[in-house]
């Protein structure tokens, strides 16, 4: 798993958000950070507190020029349950060829109970208004990530 290096430009992308519409990454350069958050599976206990706390931060994400990006592997009727029963208000990206997963460098051997499998590793890339990475959160609490993510955008960006 090699992971982008901070300073260049973030990987480029275009996937499908949750409503079918086409989301590409250089969508919102020079206007707007990105949060890009990488979760294993929609619905899933900490998928579901990690995407609740991002939804209920969109007025400071907002506020501090930011957009926030979810992307799993998820077919797209997953993901339009997740955000129905969620009421989540930003772009669910679906992955399911985990080609953008696999540009980041978090699609990867995972263990769960004594089972090997491969699938996403939980992380967030922080991406400036100019395109390039800014930062890399390879340990993430689901049930602070929205808070700690804001708090290096405010920091830092």
């Amino acid at each position: 798993m090699s992971l982008p290096k901070i300073g260049n430009m973030a990987p480029k992308f275009v996937l499908e958000n949750q409503r079918g519409e086409k989301v590409a990454l250089k969508d919102f350069k020079g206007e707007k950070n990105v949060v890009i958050y990488f979760y294993p599976k929609a619905s899933t206990p900490g998928c579901t507190v990690q995407a609740c706390g991002l939804r209920d931060s969109k007025r400071k994400y907002s506020s501090n020029r930011t957009v926030v990006l979810g992307l799993s592997p998820d077919a797209l009727p997953k993901l339009v349950k997740f955000e129905e029963k969620q009421k989540l208000n930003f772009d669910l990206l679906s992955d399911t060829e985990h080609k953008v997963a696999d540009q980041y460098g978090v699609w990867g051997l995972k263990k769960f109970m004594g089972r090997e499998y491969m699938g996403i590793n939980r992380m967030t890339f922080i991406v400036g208004k100019d395109g390039k990475l800014k930062h890399i959160m390879e340990k993430v609490n689901t049930k602070t990530h929205h808070e700690d993510v804001l708090a290096w955008i405010k920091e830092n960006l």
